[in-house]
Order: C-alpha cells, then structure tokens, then sequence
C-alpha cells in the first residue's frame, strides 16, 4: 500500500468517554467525534469507524480484528490504543495495511503496581470477608480466634511478568517484607535484581511450586493464553495464593474455580476476568477470593496522562515524525 498523506486536521473517533480536560484538548486539535453515550461499538460501529476516520482512538473493550481492518478502508492510518495493552488488536493486520498501532506504555504502572499490592494485603488477610461482616451486621465483636488470616512479611512473593509493573511491585513489596523472586523472558540486568533482592527463575513451574503468593504481571500474547492452566495450578502450595491484575485470558478461570473449590490454593485476588464484563459465577460464589471491576488503572491521574500520550501521539504523527509510543515488532 503507498504511503498516504497525513492530515493538518486529521479526522479522530473516539470509541469511549474519555475525561473531559482530555476531550477538550483533542477537540481543539483535531476533528473530533467522541462517543456522547459511552456505549461500546458493536461490530458494524466499528467498521463505519474506522472507514470515516484518519485516526481512531480505541480502548481495551473494543476488540478489532484481521476481519475488521479488511474493512477499513483506505482513510485510517493510525490507531491510537487508549491504554497500554493492545491485545485487542490485531497488529499483523494492522501492519499489512500500513496502519499505526500506538499505545501509552508506563502512564498506569504506579497505579497497577498500587492495586496488586492491595490485592496481595487483601486476600490473605481476608479484609473483603470482614468488610462484608460488618456490613452485614453479622460481627459478634473481637475474639482472638475470629478473621484470622495470614500475614505477608516473610512470605515468597513470585511476580511472573518484570515489566514495568512487576518491577513497580516488587518495590513495594520489599517495604511489606516480602521476598521477591520473578520469572520473566530475559533475565534483567544484575542492578536491577539488587534493587529487590530479586531472584531469577528460568523455570516458570519452579516457582510457582515455591511461591506462597503468585502475581500475574505479563502480556496477553499467543505465548501467555492460558499459561496458568490446571497443571500450573496444581503445582502451587495449598496455602498459596493467587492475583492478577494483568489481562484474564492468561489464568484458565475454570481451572482456577476449581482449585478454589477444593482447596487446592488458599485464595485468589483478581481485577481481570477471562469474560468481561461477565464474571464466572463460581468465583462470585468463593469467600476466599477478593474480587474488583478491572479497576487496577482506574485514578484520575492516571486517566488525564494516558490521555496526552494519545494526543501526543497523534500530534508527532499529524507533523510527519514517528510517534514515540508506536508499537513495534515483537511488542511484548
């Protein structure tokens, strides 16, 4: 496909609510058609979309396919992702089109890092069962024998995933006296192991048969759909416990409800879900599992910069450079 002009006003669609400082930065950029009613696009939205538009801003609820691209047109030539995550899109397709894929990689890394260690004081500390307790007016008082839980400090902390996020754990993890061991593509570099104390495993099995609380912090590739399958799973510690705040489709959730069920783990933190926004009904039905809206990203703060990362993006792309946040080959 020839290389097509880029636009001095180029034609956004945006595919959700956005914050509204952001909204009103993007309407005096650009030409701008936001999504008033907040409801996701259905398939033939897209489509028309992406056909009547220079660049579309998506986000991680909308899922564009090989099918979808085919459909666009000639118009798009930029997709600028909402969000770190662009396993929603299909960037083979997206290349073969000479489409770009940009994302807002480190905007929501505090954020996550902050509700992963929520999750990780959370669940074994039952804090959910108690909070429900009380509200129920069911709590009879203090009893030394009553809510207990266990504590973190001295515990494995085993963070499958030392990205940005991992890494923005592990620190905090250090402050709650947790030990961290990691499994990961490439070992890091030693300065970077010392900061934590970190301890590298080659073998994803090996750790998780030593980890006493295991958090989810890699992609959603081909490669990591359903890696935390029932074999991994039964190779964790029945007093261990399990969190993700990554992508759902890396944890096989039937797997995972079952082992809940028999006891087979302690406990389960989750802020993904294989199905969103459905929720299986056998998690909804567990005391021993802490469970959050996709929520791990969700500050004003955080909203407000990966909104200028999108504008920024488009704006290097609208004057001729290469944004700064294109994903490349081997994303992930």
């Amino acid at each position: 496909m020839a290389k097509r002009p880029r636009p001095a006003k180029p034609r956004v669609i945006v595919t959700r609510r956005l914050p509204s400082a952001v909204e009103h930065r993007m309407a005096a950029l650009f030409d701008v058609e936001f999504n008033i009613t907040d409801t996701p696009f259905d398939r033939a939205r897209m489509i028309e979309a992406m056909r009547g538009c220079d660049v579309l801003v998506p986000t991680i609820t909308d899922d564009i396919d090989a099918g979808m691209i085919a459909e666009a047109g000639d118009r798009l030539q930029l997709i600028a992702n909402f969000g770190n995550g662009v396993d929603h899109i299909d960037l083979s397709a997206a290349r073969a089109r000479n489409i770009i894929i940009t994302n807002t990689p480190g905007v929501l890394t505090d954020d996550t890092a902050d509700m992963t260690m929520a999750l990780i004081l959370s669940v074994p500390r039952r804090l959910a069962e108690g909070e429900k307790l009380v509200r129920t007016g069911a709590w009879g008082g203090w009893s030394p024998s009553a809510m207990l839980g266990h504590r973190i400090g001295g515990k494995l902390l085993a963070i499958v995933g030392m990205g940005r996020i991992g890494q923005a754990v592990a620190r905090r993890a250090v402050a709650f006296g947790l030990k961290v061991a990691y499994h990961n593509r490439h070992r890091l570099p030693e300065a970077v192991e010392a900061e934590t104390g970190a301890i590298y495993y080659d073998d994803l099995d090996a750790l998780l048969a030593d980890a006493d609380i295991v958090s989810i912090h890699c992609p959603h590739t081909e490669h990591t759909d359903g890696m935390i399958d029932a074999r991994r799973i039964a190779l964790m510690k029945t007093s261990a416990y399990l969190i993700n705040t990554s992508r759902g489709e890396i944890i096989v959730e039937n797997a995972l409800v079952g082992a809940l069920e028999q006891g087979r783990i302690a406990g389960a933190g989750l802020d993904v879900y294989s199905h969103e926004p459905a929720v299986d009904h056998g998690l909804l039905a567990l005391a021993n599992v802490v469970l959050l809206p996709h929520m791990g990203s969700a500050t004003f703060e955080g909203r407000d910069d990966t909104g200028a990362r999108v504008i920024t993006n488009i704006r290097l792309w609208v004057g001729g450079d290469r944004p700064p946040d294109q994903v490349l080959e081997g994303w992930a």
